[in-house]
């Protein structure tokens, strides 16, 4: 007897993969950094691309629970938790990284053609240059970090590998999802 599986049934699905990728995110982020551009402080993170991959993929919570908890796994790994960057500006400016991608474009109602793609790097550079101008702003108020210099190691470490990663990923990603998932899910 085939079992059909209707979206209501899995709306678990991305919440599930979100998890995930958050944890893979945070653990990638904080072990898997191949170039220190200052050295304990900054790296470059060529996997920041995953929230906006998730968002885009699984759905904007989906997106937001991956850039939130992954940037907190990431700092309790790395050593660098400061309970109010970490978990109010960091968190949340990461986890926005993940949702305005997944707000914006969904693969069931957008084919993903060349010029989406242009698309989705214009709105992961956008995002990712708030992003950083809001968490500079935080390191350079907690006197952590001067706020140019932080503007532009985070704009080196996270943004350029969001809008190469994402355009370049989401349609592999995108199969893959469709053939570990056939019946389809709804986005979360």
């Amino acid at each position: 007897m085939a079992t059909t599986y209707t979206k209501e049934q899995n709306t678990l699905f991305p919440i599930v993969l979100a998890l995930v990728g958050a944890a893979a995110t945070g653990v990638l982020w904080a072990y898997a950094n191949p170039i220190q551009l200052v050295p304990g402080v900054i790296q470059w993170r060529i996997f920041a691309f995953l929230p906006c991959l998730i968002g885009i993929l699984l759905g904007p919570r989906s997106g937001f629970i991956c850039g939130y908890l992954g940037t907190v796994i990431w700092s309790l790994l790395a050593g660098t938790f400061i309970p109010a960057h970490s978990l109010i500006i960091d968190g949340i400016a990461v986890g926005l990284t993940g949702f305005i991608p997944g707000m914006l474009f969904d693969p069931a109602r957008t084919s993903m053609s060349r010029g989406t793609l242009v698309k989705i790097a214009l709105v992961c550079l956008l995002v990712g240059l708030g992003m950083v101008v809001v968490v500079s702003a935080s390191l350079a108020y907690l006197g952590i970090f001067p706020f140019l210099w932080a503007l532009t190691y985070l704009g080196l470490s996270d943004v350029v590998p969001m809008v190469i990663g994402t355009p370049l990923l989401v349609i592999p990603a995108l199969k893959i999802l469709k053939s570990a998932h056939p019946g389809g899910f709804t986005r979360f």
